[in-house]
């Protein structure tokens, strides 16, 4: 089978369709030595098979000899036609064939290593790059036809060419080349690694730039550090410790058992697309993983790990997220294998002396059928998705996740219970949240088709056409057009494919109201602000910015601190009013509408348009 499989039945089916005779032989002096054997004086020639055949029809016996030149040109065989000398001949092997013959070289097959050939023959499968099309796949593939009517191997994964960032070769002459060991040192071994993994799919050609090197250390292994040094940091201070602090399974949170799901649901996948060598694919799985339980969990929970004592909640949270964390390492061992390696060094060998001394010598994870959990882990997506989507309609409105909204209405197609309901809120600092099956009240838009492109396609059909636009969810088929580039649908039993360009799309939408939309799943957000609401933004801002200040000021994340608000009376009277909102969220002894005490740190802020400085003291 062959990766992508229009190599195999293309360029490389088209090339044993009209494959030439190979002459396998070079006139040079390095390589392996032609082992025929020419008469001297009737020229008639024989191949020799083994060194044991050499030896029994040499002239001069010999104990052993090196089979490279010259010293084998120094051994001469008796005729077996006229009883004469006979001479090596001067060529050797091309080299492509030496590579062809790698599945029984390697092992002296066949004259030792018999039960060893048969257990790897065939390869699962072989990997180079496409240029190998009529060298190395041809020349595996001639000789085992050849000694056994069977191909070498099962599996054949073509890579493509690595170019530069404008898709040109590269090249040291063009000045475009890059040093594979300054790279590595420069970006590190992983990050180039995972580049390559989710750069396009193997057999395509991958554009190398710094970018996109740097856009996924970020991204993956930016993002997989900071969950995995969350928990060190914290599982230090509570010093927990797997050995002891042990998981209640019966009493694992909704998410808890949705990152179990999640992980194993991960694992199953990813083992599947790399048994069936779909590398990238394998690749976006991981990256959305990480993104999920760094952005998703870890961000949802912290709260239970800050929590004071160690509770069973707590060490279930603590728990999970070790286990997660040390499986995963070994998922992604293959990938990113340095990485892998220091969490696992660190979280497994520090803890179990008998564990095996390297992620990768550890099995492959397996998947775990019994924590797989479909229907919550649909729920939980849908949640992430209007999540999303309402973060997008914020963005559109351009209202910071900060300044709270009065009301997300959504339509689904999954109903959520009251546990996600409060995560959206939560998440998108929503007061209310309410479902419905009908927002086009909201957001509609009207089709009409394009009659210069429609009319030549469809001239006959226009009218039906015009008439099936009257009675379309426009919404939906709005995001359907979005998504997919066309939309379609039938018209007297004629299909009728359209896309942007064949519609005059018009959109209205409800005043005080945006509209994001994914499909299925459309989220709609009141962004009328009254003053309660404007009021609750300046203090989730004033929160922000004490937080920063104390990471600022190398503050430990248990410190207590006091604060001081002052030199703006607008600021003032609302953080009186909401003193206890404050208190609550940035571990603080006492806010003051006042000027600091003597030691305090001070810093000037403009929250929402309004100057006012802010001093905090430990």
């Amino acid at each position: 089978k062959w990766y992508p499989e229009s190599i195999g039945k293309g360029r490389f089916g088209d090339w044993l369709q009209n494959v030439q005779d190979w002459g396998i032989s070079r006139n040079r002096y390095w390589g392996t030595p032609l082992n025929i054997w020419e008469c001297d004086e009737c020229h008639k020639r024989i191949a020799i098979g083994s060194k044991a055949e050499l030896k029994e029809k040499a002239i001069e016996k010999f104990d052993d000899v090196e089979l490279h030149r010259p010293f084998i040109d120094d051994i001469y065989v008796k005729c077996p036609h006229c009883g004469k000398r006979m001479t090596r001949v001067k060529e050797v092997i091309d080299c492509w064939f030496d590579s062809g013959a790698m599945p029984y070289a390697e092992l002296h097959y066949p004259f030792e290593n018999k039960d060893l050939f048969s257990e790897q023959f065939p390869a699962t499968f072989i990997c180079e790059a496409v240029d190998q099309t009529r060298g190395w796949f041809y020349s595996l593939l001639a000789e085992s036809t050849l000694l056994f009517g069977k191909s070498s191997f099962k599996n054949c994964l073509v890579l493509g060419h690595v170019q530069d960032e404008h898709g040109q070769k590269m090249s040291k002459s063009k000045g475009n080349a890059i040093e594979p060991l300054e790279a590595l040192n420069k970006y590190g071994a992983d990050s180039i690694r995972w580049f390559f993994y989710t750069n396009s799919a193997p057999w395509l050609p991958k554009r190398f730039s710094e970018k996109s090197v740097l856009e996924g250390q970020s991204k993956f292994l930016g993002t997989l550090h900071n969950a995995y040094a969350f928990f060190v940091l914290y599982a230090n201070i509570d010093n927990f410790d797997p050995k002891i602090h042990k998981l209640d399974k019966n009493n694992l949170s909704k998410m808890d058992k949705w990152l179990f799901s999640k992980l194993n649901i991960t694992i199953k996948k990813v083992t599947e697309y790399l048994e069936d060598f779909k590398i990238t694919e394998s690749a976006v799985l991981i990256a959305k993983f990480v993104d999920e339980l760094s952005n998703w969990y870890i961000r949802r929970n912290r709260e239970r790990f800050w929590a004071s004592g160690m509770g069973q909640d707590k060490i279930n949270a603590y728990a999970t997220l070790y286990i997660t964390l040390v499986e995963f390492s070994k998922l992604i061992a293959p990938y990113v294998p340095f990485m892998s390696e220091e969490i696992y060094l660190n979280l497994v060998l520090s803890c179990y002396d008998n564990a095996p001394k390297s992620v990768h010598l550890n099995a492959y994870p397996k998947c775990h059928e019994e924590y797989i959990d479909t229907k919550l882990d649909d729920e939980m997506e849908m949640a992430i998705e209007l999540v999303e989507l309402g973060r997008a309609a914020r963005n559109e409105a351009k209202i910071k996740n900060r300044q709270p909204l009065k009301k997300m209405l959504a339509k689904t197609n999954i109903s959520l219970d009251n546990y996600y309901v409060d995560i959206i809120q939560s998440e998108l600092n929503i007061k209310q949240v309410v479902f419905s099956d009908d927002l086009s009240e909201f957001t509609s838009y009207v089709f009409k088709p394009q009659l210069k492109t429609v009319g030549p396609k469809f001239g006959k059909l226009l009218n039906n056409i015009k008439e099936y636009f009257l009675n379309i969810d426009s919404a939906a088929e709005y995001a359907k057009l979005k998504k997919d580039g066309f939309i379609s649908f039938d018209i007297c039993g004629e299909n009728v494919i359209l896309s942007e360009e064949d519609l005059i799309i018009e959109a209205s939408k409800k005043e005080g109201y945006i509209t994001a939309i994914d499909g299925q799943v459309t989220v709609v957000l009141d962004v009328t602000l009254d003053n309660e609401l404007i009021e609750e933004g300046y203090i989730r801002e004033i929160v922000s910015k004490i937080q920063t200040m104390r990471k600022e000021s190398n503050f430990e994340v248990m410190d207590k601190i006091d604060v001081y608000i002052y030199d703006n009376d607008f600021i003032v009277d609302i953080v009186n009013k909401h003193k206890n909102m404050i208190l609550k969220d940035i571990m603080a002894n006492n806010v003051f509408a006042s000027k600091p005490v003597v030691g305090s740190i001070k810093k000037e802020w403009d929250i929402n348009g309004k100057v006012v400085k802010i001093a905090i003291k430990r």
